[in-house]
């Protein structure tokens, strides 16, 4: 338990200076003449400077521990992940010259290990996706450090008030827009942690706007959701990177979700490689999981004669999987044929309709 003030008060400047130093990030519009009358947005996270949406979550997490008490001047810093927020908590260990240990599955793209080493974190690599909880456990018990578990705290460490959190700059950022109050909010869950602050938010300020949460293939998240039954687990991990989970997270809140869906993996990266013919640039494949669900309720409002609008996320860019999701080997071994979907894809740029 740490009771040096000094080094606490000191601590949480600097993490609110980082917050300072950065501007929020860009909502883009995207152009679908397809589907005119419904507006399409996404909020792009990759310009955090640790790249991804995990930049908001990781200062939370820190912020939290060391108002409790947990994280010290000395304290090893533990987190189970999949690759994105031990990104961004080791960027912010660095920031308080704290060591830092994330604990990740064997098949984490490359370039995130590559990132976390670059901010002076250890990888420790585990062989399944179910085994880093445990080993977290363990090498906090070890070490005498603290494990952030983020899968435990995302869904309290974040102020789902307001207090500038994502959805409080989602809606300020929609003010000015045709259709200012959104019809979706879509959002797929890694922790839960942001479709629990979202749809908190929502509520809280007294919205209309809906919250789809997506999935992935091999998530209980979907299943738990239909049945509440918190003891669901699945036989291996998500292959989108970030999101799913094969047991049912803490901090995954069904109550605040209007609907859920299950993307297929090909699906997801296919609409990844689409998007970035309409951007220009590559982007991970959970954003796909996120924008193929916004295209199939943005072509039920069409098909409804409904106007409105639809935000979801850019979680984090592409280039962190040049070997996995942009590598045809790779996908081909792993994801699948994604040409039925990109034909699917292109089918709705000039109908409006997906199947």
């Amino acid at each position: 338990m740490c009771t040096d003030h000094q080094w606490i008060n000191n601590a949480i400047r600097k993490l609110e200076a980082d917050f300072q130093r950065s501007a929020d990030t860009h909502l883009i519009k995207l152009e679908l003449p397809s589907i005119e009358g419904v507006d399409v947005y996404l909020k792009d996270e990759s310009t955090h400077p640790t790249g991804s949406l995990k930049h908001r979550l990781a200062r939370s997490l820190f912020l939290y521990a060391i108002s409790n008490g947990w994280i010290g001047p000395e304290t090893t810093v533990i987190e189970s992940s999949s690759g994105s927020t031990a990104v961004s908590e080791a960027y912010f260990a660095r920031l308080l010259g704290l060591p830092f240990i994330a604990v990740m599955p064997k098949c984490t793209a490359r370039k995130k290990i590559e990132q976390i080493e670059f901010y002076g974190g250890t990888a420790h690599l585990v062989n399944r996706t179910d085994e880093i909880y445990q080993e977290s456990r363990r090498l906090a018990d070890e070490l005498n450090g603290h494990y952030m578990d983020q899968f435990t705290y995302a869904e309290r460490a974040t102020d789902w008030r307001g207090n500038n959190n994502i959805a409080n700059s989602i809606f300020s950022q929609m003010k000015l827009e045709d259709h200012p109050e959104p019809t979706w909010i879509v959002m797929s869950p890694g922790t839960g942690g942001t479709s629990a602050t979202i749809g908190r938010f929502i509520r809280y300020q007294k919205y209309n706007t809906k919250l789809c949460v997506v999935d992935p293939e091999n998530s209980v998240f979907h299943d738990y959701y239909r049945t509440r039954n918190t003891n669901l687990t699945g036989d291996c991990g998500s292959k989108i990177e970030g999101i799913g989970r094969p047991r049912v997270e803490p901090s995954f809140i069904p109550g605040v979700i209007d609907e859920m869906q299950t993307i297929p993996d090909a699906a997801s990266v296919a609409t990844a490689h689409w998007l970035e013919k309409v951007l220009g640039r590559k982007v991970g494949a959970s954003t796909g999981t996120n924008l193929y669900g916004v295209l199939q309720l943005a072509a039920k409002m069409i098909a409804k004669g409904e106007t409105g609008s639809i935000v979801t996320l850019l979680c984090d860019s592409g280039e962190r999987y040049l070997d996995t999701y942009y590598n045809p080997e790779w996908v081909a071994n792993n994801i699948g044929d994604l040409q039925p979907y990109l034909e699917r894809l292109e089918a709705f740029e000039s109908t409006g309709y997906i199947e």
